[in-house]
C-alpha cells in the first residue's frame, strides 16, 4: 500500500515535469543539437514512464494475486519496464560520452558527434532494450543476467568518462594557472562554461546511479540465485518504484543545473498562465 500510494503522484510529476522538459528544450538555444537530442530522449522515456508504467505498477500492485490481471500487468511492467530502464541508462552513458567528446575533440566535435550518428545510437538502443525485453519472455534468468552485465559495462563506462573530465579540466587549469595566465588564473570562458554543462551531466548521472543502483543489486540476485521468495518480491518492487522516481527527478536536475533550460521552461509556464487566463 506505501509504494502503490507513492506511485500515483510520482507518476504525474513525471508526466508534468519531463513534458515541460520537452518543450524547454526546443527554446533552448544554448545547448548542442546532439546534446538536446540526447536530453530530449532521455526526458522522453522519463514521461513515457509517468504516462505507462506507473500505472502499470499501479493495477499490478492492486490486482488479486494469481489472476489474469496480475499476470498480465506484470508481464507489462517486465517488458515496458525492462525497455525504457535500459534506454534510460544507454542515453545517460551517451551523455558522459557526449560531454568527454565536447572536451578533447574541441573544434572536431561538431563534424564527429552529429545528429545523424546520435539518431542512430538511441534507435539502436531501442532495438537492443526491445531484445532483451522479447528474451525474458523465453528466458528471464538469462535476460536478468544479460541486463546485469550490460548495466555493469555502461556504469563503468560512464564513470570512466567524468572521471577522465575531471583530471583533463584539473590539468587544463594547473596549466593556465601555472603557464598561460599566471596573473589572472582560472578557466577560459569556453572551458569554463563547459565545466558547467559537464556538472550538469554528472548530476544527471548521480541521480540516476542513486535511484538506478538498489534495483540494478536486486535484478541480479534474480539472475544468479533464481530466488522468489517474498522478501525479495517486495525488495524487486520497492527498488523497481525508487528506480521510476529518477523519471521525477531528472526534470529537477535539468531545471536546477541548467540555467538555459530552466529560463524556458520559466517562460513556457508564463505562456500557459496567459493561455489560461
Amino acid at each position: 500500500m506505501i509504494i502503490l500510494s507513492l506511485n500515483i503522484p510520482l507518476s504525474i510529476s513525471a508526466i508534468l515535469g519531463n513534458a515541460l522538459i520537452i518543450v524547454a528544450l526546443q527554446k533552448a538555444t544554448s545547448l548542442r543539437p546532439a546534446s538536446k537530442l540526447l536530453l530530449g530522449c532521455l526526458a522522453t522515456t522519463d514521461l513515457g514512464v509517468g504516462v505507462i508504467t506507473h500505472p502499470i505498477l499501479s493495477s499490478y500492485l492492486l490486482s488479486p494475486e494469481h489472476s489474469k490481471l496480475c499476470y498480465y500487468s506484470k508481464i507489462l511492467l517486465q517488458t515496458v519496464g525492462s525497455i525504457f530502464g535500459e534506454v534510460s541508462l544507454y542515453t545517460v552513458t551517451a551523455i558522459s560520452v557526449d560531454r568527454l567528446l565536447a572536451l578533447l575533440l574541441e573544434l572536431r566535435y561538431r563534424q564527429t558527434v552529429t545528429l545523424r550518428r546520435v539518431l542512430f545510437f538511441l534507435v539502436t538502443s531501442w532495438l537492443i532494450s526491445t531484445a532483451i525485453a522479447i528474451v525474458r519472455f523465453y528466458n528471464s534468468t538469462i535476460a536478468m543476467a544479460i541486463g546485469s552485465v550490460v548495466r555493469a559495462l555502461n556504469i563503468a563506462a560512464s564513470t570512466f568518462c567524468y572521471m577522465k573530465i575531471y583530471f583533463n579540466l584539473r590539468h587544463r587549469q594547473a596549466a593556465v594557472q601555472d603557464h598561460v595566465q599566471p596573473n589572472r588564473g582560472g578557466l577560459s570562458p569556453n572551458t569554463a562554461r563547459y565545466r558547467r554543462t559537464a556538472t550538469s551531466a554528472l548530476w544527471v548521472q548521480i541521480t540516476f546511479l542513486a535511484c538506478y543502483t538498489p534495483f540494478g543489486i536486486v535484478a541480479a540476485i534474480f539472475g544468479a540465485t533464481g530466488l522468489r521468495t517474498p522478501s525479495l518480491v517486495l525488495a524487486w518492487d520497492a527498488t523497481d518504484t525508487l528506480l521510476m522516481f529518477n523519471s521525477t527527478l531528472n526534470p529537477l536536475m535539468y531545471y536546477w543545473k541548467m540555467r538555459d533550460v530552466r529560463q524556458a521552461v520559466k517562460e513556457t509556464i508564463k505562456q500557459l498562465n496567459c493561455f489560461s487566463g
